[in-house]
């Protein structure tokens, strides 16, 4: 079991583990609340974020799996984090016992391809550790930038979930031989 996040090199990326550097970037995409919107949640705090940075990076040693920090070569800037993880939701139906897939990336990267190219090493580091397995997603029914990530990424969209007392949009990756 990794104890912390495995460094995979792309064409632009380093996907990576958390660092206490990361705060400044992370607390300003989290802030933003373009982003939140399809969160459910309010714009974070900086303190809030540096919770989240914690949780992130203190997942891995505990359960083997766990969020990248997704950092661009060009100038090492954090621009987002993407991983899997089982938070033990309380939804119908339920995710306990999957390794579920999230993304949440800096609006100044939408629509680079930046996004397809982390989730993708993502995948194929999943791939490489989980074997054929499938994986689910919950989306924001509003969030169809998301929801097209998905799709290219191969999830299929499933017949919606409840999340809190709302719908949720529910995406599985069928498993990859």
């Amino acid at each position: 079991m990794p104890s912390s996040a495995p460094t995979i090199e792309t064409e632009r990326l380093v996907l990576r583990n958390f660092r206490r550097e990361d705060l400044d970037d992370f607390a300003a995409t989290m802030a933003d609340p373009e982003i939140v919107r399809c969160l459910a949640v309010e714009p974070l705090s900086r303190e809030d974020a540096l919770r989240r940075i914690f949780l992130a990076a203190g997942q891995w040693p505990i359960s083997g799996i766990g969020m990248w920090a997704v950092e661009t070569k060009s100038d090492g800037r954090m621009v987002g984090h993407v991983g899997f993880f089982d938070m033990e939701r309380d939804m119908e139906p339920s995710l306990i016992g999957q390794p579920e897939m999230g993304w949440i990336f800096d609006r100044s990267v939408h629509g680079k391809g930046i996004a397809l190219e982390a989730c993708q090493a993502a995948l194929a580091w999943a791939a490489e550790h989980f074997g054929p397995v499938e994986i689910p997603a919950i989306i924001s029914p509003d969030n169809m930038p998301s929801m097209k990530l998905a799709e290219k990424l191969g999830f299929v969209r499933e017949q919606d979930g409840v999340y809190k007392g709302e719908a949720i949009g529910i995406f599985r990756r069928p498993a990859q031989s």
